[in-house]
């Protein structure tokens, strides 16, 4: 018997590059998603078959061999490993085939949804009664692609596709906080593809690093995080002792916080499109200028899409290429979404969906 499951993508609206600063994020799955399709091998064989944009490749691993990484990001040999050291029983093998409608390499977490949907599946095919529970999913894939070769990403992708929805997440040291949003966003969202491919860890740690080496120069002045800049502005005068590289980059994450606050307050209201789209752009602004991670592609595409209607934007995941959304409303959309892809672009427009589940 085959089972199949599947897992969405997301996009980050606020918070952007603030998860590993144990901050908070908004951020919503759509409708682009990772699947993956299982049955039950009478061996000790896992198989695994990819397809997709950019892939097509096939793993064959064998369960009574130890599992060694030929590269960083070995992230179905990792889930396996990550999934017997934790004490899952994987007592015969599988054949798995993985598919994805999500671009590869673009800032849309395909890295993390094909590892939370592989981790999924393999639950559901051995019955354990995890499979059910999105929090151990997503704890699960963020061991398997970030601990498990010491990357510098977050949690914000692997707790967004494995919940799905609209979520507010705080990412407290001890634990992370989950709190479904259930305010309708009216208008929508339309994704687009810059057809840059980026280097998310190198674009992670430069806008990382900086960040918290300022931070460990400032505790001896008792900061210990951005928060400290909101909840007591006295603080800002600390900032006077960074350099000039981190000052901007700590400026850019105070703002896209207020931004954040701002947002989550309208969120537990009701949405006004118009400032929904102003707080977009000014995140935006904070990470091209602050952060510096936009390109002349992404703000192409953006600068295309106000001229056409879009009442916000914003680069979506790491940055430094991949993808980008803007915000509009509905009777826009169309326009925008050919007026961009007029100029060689990929974009599509999105709906919210819902977390990893079983399909059939």
């Amino acid at each position: 018997m085959k089972i199949s499951v599947s897992t969405p993508s997301r996009i980050c609206l606020f918070g952007e590059h603030q998860d590993y600063l144990n901050l908070e994020v908004i951020s919503s799955a759509i409708n682009l998603r990772f699947k993956a399709e299982g049955s039950r091998r009478d061996d000790r064989i896992i198989h695994v078959r990819l397809s997709g944009e950019n892939i097509n490749r096939e793993e064959i691993i064998d369960l009574d061999e130890r599992i060694v990484y030929e590269n960083n990001r070995d992230y179905i040999k990792s889930a396996i490993n990550v999934l017997m050291r934790n004490g899952y029983k994987l007592e015969t093998g599988f054949d798995i085939f993985m598919d994805s409608d999500i671009p590869i390499g673009k800032g849309m977490c395909s890295s993390t949804t094909m590892v939370v949907v592989f981790i999924k599946v393999l639950l559901e095919l051995i019955d354990h009664e995890d499979k059910d529970n999105p929090e151990k999913i997503a704890l699960l894939g963020f061991e398997a692609e970030v601990t498990e070769f010491n990357e510098p990403g977050g949690l914000m992708d692997h707790y967004s596709s494995a919940y799905g929805g609209l979520l507010h997440l705080i990412f407290n040291k001890e634990k992370t906080v989950v709190e479904p949003l259930k305010t309708e966003i009216p208008g929508c969202f339309i994704l687009f593809d810059s057809l840059e491919d980026k280097q998310t860890t190198k674009v992670l740690a430069s806008a990382k690093y900086p960040v918290l080496e300022a931070l460990e120069e400032l505790k001896e002045y008792g900061i210990n995080s951005i928060r400290d800049f909101i909840d007591n502005e006295d603080n800002l005068i600390c900032l006077e002792k960074l350099s000039q590289d981190k000052l901007v980059k700590v400026k850019a994450n105070i703002d896209n916080y207020k931004i954040l606050k701002e947002a989550e307050k309208m969120f537990n209201t009701e949405v006004d499109s118009v400032k929904l789209g102003e707080l977009l752009r000014r995140h935006h602004r904070n990470l091209r200028d602050g952060l510096e991670i936009s390109t002349p592609k992404i703000e192409e595409i953006l600068m295309t899409a106000y001229e056409n209607g879009a009442l916000g934007g914003k680069i979506n995941g790491s940055g430094g290429g991949g993808c980008c959304y803007v915000y509009a409303y509905e009777k826009d959309s169309k326009k925008i979404l050919d007026k961009v892809c007029a100029k060689g672009y990929w974009g599509v427009i999105l709906k919210q969906d819902s977390g990893v589940r079983v399909d059939k």
